[in-house]
C-alpha cells in the first residue's frame, strides 16, 4: 500500500479492554477517524453534508489484527486508495506502533459513492480519482 495520508494517534485507557490491550473494534475506529480526515482533504467535509459532491457509504470492512497495542502506545495510521472503480473504491489502511515499528493491523474499507438525492451509485469524484496513485 502506498501511503497517501497518515496521522499519529495515542491509545487511551478507554480504548482498551479488560485484558489491557486495545479493544478489537477500536482499531477500526482509529482507521475510520484518519480516513475521515483524509476524505476531508479530498473535498468531503462531513460537518457540511449539503456541500458534499455525493455521499460515501461503507459497504464492507476488513481488518487483519497482527499485534496487540496497549494504552499509551502511539500508533501511526496510514491510509491510501488501493482501487478505484466507476462508483466504488477500496481505501486501505495500516497501523504501526511508533516506538518499535511493529505493524499492528491492516485492512480496508470498501466505499460506494452515492447521489445525495437518489441514494443510487454515482461516479467517483475527480478529487478522489486524483488521489489514486495508479
Amino acid at each position: 500500500m502506498s501511503t497517501s495520508y497518515q496521522e499519529t494517534l495515542r491509545v487511551r485507557f478507554r480504548d482498551t479492554d479488560s485484558q489491557g490491550h486495545m479493544f478489537f473494534a477500536n482499531y477500526l475506529v482509529f482507521a475510520d477517524e484518519v480516513a475521515g480526515n483524509y476524505m476531508r482533504e479530498l473535498g468531503f467535509d462531513w460537518s457540511n453534508p449539503e456541500g458534499l459532491p455525493c455521499y460515501v457509504f461503507t459497504a464492507n470492512v476488513s481488518c487483519d489484527y497482527l499485534h496487540e497495542c496497549l494504552s499509551g502506545d502511539e500508533v501511526e495510521v496510514s491510509i491510501a486508495y488501493e482501487r478505484i472503480g466507476n462508483t466504488s473504491a477500496t481505501l486501505g489502511f495500516s497501523m504501526r506502533r511508533i516506538s518499535d515499528e511493529v505493524e499492528l493491523a491492516k485492512g480496508s474499507f470498501a466505499q460506494v459513492f452515492v447521489d445525495r438525492e437518489t441514494r443510487k451509485p454515482t461516479p467517483v469524484p475527480e478529487s478522489v480519482r486524483a488521489a489514486f496513485p495508479g
